[in-house]
């Protein structure tokens, strides 16, 4: 259990400082950025597969097209969430993208509710309402809609939709999606270096290897979530997941000064709030539903 915490608190605390990584990449083009990462996840990847001597996986792939299919789609959107945060972060919108991280556990609610059609308490509807509102006060005290949280929790948790039923674990899921993608990437990279507009080739020995460290930066904290959530109760990890979140927003507000002014901390709020019923009901419920302890 103490391991399973430790490995669940280490992978929020990595996402929850990814803005000073890509704050260090700034100068690089956010599209150069998404296709090192693909890249260099991939090689990381399989690199920790082979140490391991994971590779029965691979036979599976080859006889489910169906399954290829299905990371074909998230590898998709797995793309749209990492290249709209890259961008959020190094336009200084980083408070705009906790947004989105706060408020997908309650997309997930509501997408549970409306397209695998699971029956909502009380106080889930309450916590969805209430995060609704906030949104709905966030757009009207902005007079536009916070695309930039919306998207990134809308295509993280359909990229957790799909990947709920799928069959491969989080390292072997993760090398199919970049397999998918690298092409893409590698062609994208290649004309950036043919039109001398490539940060990698031509920038400095720092950006190469900040560049190179996407894949360590993208599969490391994956993996340490992997290796907590098979350690200790759902409702712990969902409760730990406020970690990624609350350390971006503070970085946003704190180290990067972005505005946070009174109108958009009341829509932050009420999905406070919202996520503070949420996680308390879903704790309560782990507890009433615990077997007694026995006797000694």
């Amino acid at each position: 259990m103490n391991a399973g915490i430790a490995y669940a608190v280490l992978a929020y605390v990595l996402w929850g400082v990814f803005p000073v990584y890509f704050k260090a990449l700034q100068h690089v083009a956010a599209t150069e950025i998404l296709a090192h990462r693909m890249v260099w996840s991939l090689a990381f990847v399989a690199a920790v597969l082979a140490l391991r001597r994971r590779f029965d996986w691979l036979r599976e792939v080859l006889e489910r097209p169906a399954l290829v299919g299905r990371f074909a789609a998230t590898a998709a959107l797995v793309s749209i969430n990492w290249g709209v945060y890259i961008w959020a972060v190094n336009a200084g919108h980083v408070v705009d993208a906790s947004l989105g991280y706060f408020i997908n556990p309650l997309v997930n609610v509501a997408i549970g509710a409306l397209l695998l059609h699971e029956r909502l308490r009380a106080a889930q509807w309450i916590a969805v309402a209430l995060a609704a509102a906030g949104v709905a006060w966030l757009t009207w005290h902005a007079g536009a809609l916070p695309w930039i949280g919306l998207t990134l929790a809308f295509s993280f948790a359909a990229y957790g939709l799909l990947r709920k039923t799928a069959s491969l674990g989080a390292a072997e899921g993760l090398a199919l999606e970049t397999a998918l993608l690298a092409p893409l990437a590698l062609a994208y990279l290649a004309w950036l270096g043919a039109s001398d507009r490539s940060a990698f080739v031509d920038g400095s020995a720092p950006t190469r290897w900040l560049l190179a460290a996407a894949g360590p930066v993208t599969a490391l904290p994956l993996l340490a979530f992997a290796a907590g959530a098979r350690r200790i109760p759902f409702s712990m990890l969902g409760v730990l997941q406020y970690i990624a979140p609350t350390l971006q927003l503070l970085l946003g507000v704190w180290l990067y000064r972005e505005p946070f002014e009174p109108g958009k901390a009341l829509g932050f709020a009420a999905i406070w709030i919202a996520l503070a019923i949420y996680s308390a009901e879903g704790l309560w419920q782990t507890w009433r539903r615990a077997p007694p302890s026995p006797a000694a």
